[in-house]
């Protein structure tokens, strides 16, 4: 049994006839007439009833139709997605991501590197702004795929989210170099309207994040100062400036950074990376390997 015999056979049905069968297959009447025979004694049952003004399936045809357009259709999913592949090789795909995330840790540096070594036809554009922006960027189609902080705001269904880091946010401040400065002493988040603080620019994700804490505690922050980077915010930290309100560090980033790290409770923060990309329509082959890869390799939370 060959897929053309199950093709001619479910032409034939669809047509009702041998003589627009063939002519729709582009052959001679007698060849597909021939192959249909063929097909009969393979599977050994009459598959078609050849009436003088019709042909119709047999009882045993009815039953082989569906089988036989199901497997015509796995055949043409097999072939769109060696098609896609193919594809690969003439692609673009468009990268967004926020500032301070190629970190050893967490290195989109090394998956686009890695993508570039397995398909390096496929051209890769990367650039670097804000949560907000990149995902208005997605949602017009100016990009295929973004790295963003999650500011809590309603995403909307057009956007697919995969997170890829949960962290906490913490407040930072100068170390006095006491006992204190483990990281054990929490502080309210009301505590922090008494205070000037460093912060993450509008429209990143924690800095969305902490402004719709503090609008739900009824009150506004004192936002002394705003840098893009987390080592800025620590760095002026440090010198007194402010505290700063960061993702998490470790007790060893703390000592290098020379800050106190406290976790904000009542309520907690949290800071969420996560890729973003259009649902609603298709991506191109190369975006949609990419995005994959992106899971994997930045580890889905």
């Amino acid at each position: 049994m060959e897929l053309r015999q199950l093709r001619y056979f479910v032409t034939v049905v669809e047509e009702a006839n041998f003589t627009r069968a063939a002519a729709r297959l582009h052959l001679a009447q007698p060849g597909l007439s021939a192959q249909i025979r063929q097909l009969e004694r393979e599977l050994g049952q009459q598959l078609l009833d050849r009436g003088s003004r019709a042909v119709t399936p047999t009882e045993v045809g009815a039953a082989v139709l569906s089988h036989a357009r199901a497997a015509l259709a796995a055949t043409e999913r097999i072939t769109a997605t060696v098609d896609e592949f193919t594809g690969l090789l003439r692609g673009h795909v468009r990268v967004g991501s926020i500032s301070g995330t190629a970190t050893e840790d967490f290195d989109i540096a090394a998956v686009l590197a890695d993508f570039h070594d397995d398909h390096p036809q496929v051209g890769i554009s990367l650039t670097e702004d804000t949560s907000e922006r990149m995902l208005a960027a997605v949602r017009n189609g100016e990009l295929d795929i973004a790295l963003i902080g999650l500011t809590g705001a309603e995403i909307g269904a057009d956007i697919g989210i995969d997170v890829v880091l949960d962290t906490p946010v913490v407040a930072a401040d100068r170390s006095s170099n006491t006992a204190d400065d483990n990281g054990h002493t929490a502080i309210a988040l009301t505590e922090l309207r008494e205070h000037p603080l460093i912060c993450l620019p509008r429209g990143t994700g924690i800095r969305g994040v902490f402004d719709r804490a503090c609008a739900a505690a009824g009150f506004e922050p004192d936002i002394a100062f705003e840098a893009a980077a987390p080592p800025l915010l620590l760095r002026l930290a440090a010198r007194g400036l402010g505290i700063a309100v960061v993702p998490a560090l470790t007790a060893a980033e703390a000592a290098a950074f020379g800050v106190r790290v406290r976790p904000i409770i009542e309520p907690e923060l949290h800071g969420r990376l996560a890729l973003a990309w259009r649902r609603d329509r298709p991506g191109s082959p190369a975006a949609k390997v990419l995005l994959g890869q992106l899971r994997i390799g930045l580890g889905s939370y």
